[in-house]
């Protein structure tokens, strides 16, 4: 079964929560309201997101429609390894809570909005600044096009295409309805939506992993039913992980952990919070959320034991709704998978602008913009990153997307020797870091296309095969070169360029 039904009770409910959440985003505007001609207002929200609400971002901004469709879809094709993404996102959270109150103390303190922003003031380096808004604005694009990219399986499980409606006409009343209320509210906009987004996730999921293997049989007959399919299949498939599959395993984890908060999304939901004690907390509490992508990755499982028959892997959960839901709260489940597409999208977009304004326009074309002409580049800026998305998803083939999405994470974590450590130390000077970043993203890109833009290089001795992540691999490089060039640039120029933080400015007192 392909799961594809119309069916105009499904369609209304997701309509009602699609019009629902649009209200809510023109409201935000007036939600602890602000001066939204001032970037750090339309941009961070005013920095006066406290846990709650952090929480609540935070979550809708990380766990986005692809997600919850890619992770399921993967363990629907793979089994056992699709859940990579489990580790992951527990590693992620002690490093945000060593990390990010730091980051959030010393942007604070100089009203700094972006991670480049900091860079700059930290090492006196606008190149390396622009490497880091380069690198952030160029990875964000895929992301948000994947976020597309779940609109339009949506749409599709709902059975659209038979009205005859082109599938780029519900994307582009999607993209023109998020472009609208992201303009208008800035970044209070998916954080209260963030709210709905969340409630009906945690609904969709908890009768998904009730009620479905209810139906099936129970758990074990779902795990049983999911390994014959993998044995069928051979190759490195099944529900347990085969040994060569350790190693790409573990390291696509570990990196993915490492990357996640360098992108701007991450990082502008991060220092919209009110203090660092909230980021704290949600360092916290985020992993609750972790418990529910394990659940989630699990529908790849039922979806397997219920028989769903497709021929692209990421129907597999919807076609699963359709054929385990009745069609209204099919619609449910979509108008929720939708918002986990939406709320993303416009964070991304946000953080994206946030990067290309201070620290591309401002920095080379225009340094003497006043703060409303800088919140409008801003504002202009974010609507452009989603209509270049929207093209992208029209024009280009999906796997484009997703490709350069999985590239986008090796490049991320170029910048971590630049953004990480310099939160704790200076030792390492910016000309040695610019070349490290150069040769990092050099090897990465260089790596990924040799292997079909697959994230994993595989290393062969005898009869071991070794996979692993390629940003990993990057990242050695380019801590390796960073490292030894150090002290040669400290030869050629002996005088640092001047550092705008002192050691007060990482601690929390700084926030007073």
């Amino acid at each position: 079964m392909n799961g594809v039904r119309f069916d105009g009770t499904a369609l209304g409910v997701f309509a009602f929560f699609f019009v629902l959440i649009t209200v809510l985003g023109f409201v935000a505007a007036r939600w602890r309201r602000g001066d939204l001609s001032h970037l750090q207002e339309w941009g961070l929200g005013g920095r006066r997101f406290g846990a709650f609400v952090t929480w609540f971002l935070l979550g809708g901004d990380l766990y986005t429609a692809y997600t919850l469709i890619a992770v399921p879809a993967l363990v629907y094709a793979v089994g056992a390894y699709g859940f990579f993404a489990m580790p992951y996102t527990v590693f992620v959270y002690p490093i945000v809570f060593l990390t990010m109150p730091r980051l959030w103390n010393a942007c604070r303190k100089h009203g700094w909005i972006t991670s480049a922003d900091f860079v700059e003031g930290r090492y006196g380096s606008r190149g390396l600044a622009l490497a880091v808004a380069v690198t952030g604005v160029l990875a964000t694009m895929p992301y948000i096009a994947l976020q597309l990219v779940g609109l339009e399986v949506v749409f599709e499980a709902m059975g659209l295409g038979a009205l005859g409606i082109g599938r780029e006409t519900p994307l582009i009343i999607a993209f023109v309805i998020l472009a609208l209320y992201t303009y208008s509210s800035g970044l209070r906009a998916p954080a209260l939506i963030a709210f709905v987004k969340d409630a009906m996730l945690y609904i969709t999921v908890i009768a998904a992993v009730v009620i479905i293997p209810i139906k099936l049989g129970g758990y074990g007959a779902v795990f049983h039913a999911a390994q014959q399919a993998f044995t069928a299949r051979s190759g490195d498939t099944g529900i347990l992980l085969k040994p060569d599959q350790y190693w790409s395993f573990a390291t696509l984890a570990l990196g993915s952990a490492f990357a996640l908060f360098l992108y701007p999304h991450a990082t502008t939901a991060t220092l919209s919070a009110s203090s660092p004690e909230a980021i704290r907390r949600n360092a916290v509490w985020l992993p609750v959320y972790s418990i529910m992508l394990g659940l989630v990755a699990l529908l790849g499982y039922m979806a397997l034991a219920a028989h769903v028959d497709v021929r692209n892997g990421s129907m597999a959960v919807p076609a699963l709704i359709n054929a385990s839901f009745p069609p209204w709260f099919a619609g449910f489940c979509f108008a929720a998978i939708a918002l986990g597409a939406l709320v993303p999208a416009a964070i991304m977009s946000i953080g994206a602008a946030n990067l290309f304004t201070r620290n591309i326009w401002r920095a080379y074309v225009n340094d003497g913009l006043s703060d409303a002409q800088e919140s409008r580049i801003a504002k202009n800026v974010s609507l452009l990153v989603k209509f270049g998305a929207l093209l992208a998803v029209l024009y280009l083939p999906t796997k484009f997307a997703i490709d350069l999405q999985l590239l986008g994470g090796i490049w991320m974590l170029q910048i971590f020797p630049a953004v990480i450590c310099g939160l704790y130390t200076r030792w390492l000077r910016a000309s040695a870091l610019l070349a490290g970043w150069v040769a990092g993203m050099a090897l990465g890109s260089a790596l990924a296309w040799q292997q079909g833009l697959k994230p994993v290089y595989t290393f062969v001795f005898g009869d071991a095969h070794y996979g692993i992540y390629i940003g990993l691999l990057a990242l050695a490089l380019n801590f390796v070169v960073a490292i030894v060039l150090t002290p040669a640039a400290a030869m050629f120029r002996r005088d640092a360029p001047a550092d705008q933080t002192q050691a007060i400015d990482y601690e929390d007192l700084a926030a007073d």
